[in-house]
């Protein structure tokens, strides 16, 4: 097996792991031994602890970035991260910002790509739709934080039905703010 092959197939069982055990937490040593291999091996393709969870940052990264595009109806997107599928990941993704507000490895790079590339994007669809750039950006973040607050909220309390209900009164105000002429 190539050495690239080796390290995908290392970094696929790494984020499966990842997904069912967390992560942070753990050493270099139990997540070699969880996915059936040699903390020297992850070493080797990663070069250290923190090196595999840059990469496990830039598959959970990558893997999420790839529905930005996808859906251009909110509720769309939003009802696909909440599915109940989509929760081990969820978690993960969360685990990992948790880790990069601390400081962790990779950092920066996390939240460009977890935090900026999404802004750009939601900003890029709300211009299509209209929205002048500078307010299209406002509104990308103010999305992304309440679409991100409540799936923590879902996360953490299970109560699907009043995070919908949650998200649909959002949707309503935003809605009845973009109607509103200025001043009012």
């Amino acid at each position: 097996m190539a050495p690239s092959q080796a390290r995908e197939r290392l970094l696929e069982a790494a984020v499966e792991q990842a997904l069912h055990g967390g992560i942070i937490g753990q050493s270099l040593r139990q997540v070699a031994a969880a996915i059936g291999t040699s903390h020297r091996m992850l070493l080797y393709h990663f070069g250290s602890r923190e090196g595999l969870l840059v990469a496990i940052c830039n598959t959970i990264n990558e893997s999420v970035a790839g529905s930005l595009d996808r859906w251009e109806d909110p509720r769309a997107l939003f009802q696909h991260f909440t599915d109940p599928e989509a929760w081990p990941w969820d978690r993960l993704f969360i685990e990992l910002y948790a880790n990069a507000l601390f400081g962790g490895s990779g950092s920066e790079e996390f939240f460009e790509a977890s935090v900026q590339r999404w802004i750009d994007a939601l900003a890029r669809q709300l211009v299509e739709q209209g929205t002048d750039e500078a307010s299209a950006r406002v509104q990308a973040r103010l999305h992304l934080a309440v679409a991100r607050g409540l799936l923590l909220d879902l996360l953490a309390t299970e109560e699907r039905d009043e995070v919908n209900r949650a998200f649909e009164h959002y949707l309503q105000l935003v809605g009845q703010a973009a109607e509103r002429p200025p001043g009012v």
